[in-house]
């Protein structure tokens, strides 16, 4: 097990960059989809999603950096 604060270890030095354009891919899609669902619930829902959408924006006034 790893110390917290220490980088974490490569998996595959030769696989490395193949990995990281799938994941990069993956995540890509992940987000298109998520994006996607998103604006469906906005169009089902308008009054929930507004809502939701109010909450987000109290939580990012009140956010301290």
């Amino acid at each position: 097990m790893r110390e917290p604060g220490q980088p974490r270890e490569p998996r595959e030095a030769e696989g490395d960059s193949e990995s990281t354009e799938d994941r990069r891919r993956r995540r890509a899609q992940f987000l298109r989809e998520l994006n996607e669902a998103k604006e469906l619930r906005e169009r089902v829902q308008p009054r929930r999603a507004r809502a939701a959408r109010m909450r987000q924006q109290m939580r990012m006034r009140t956010f301290r950096w």
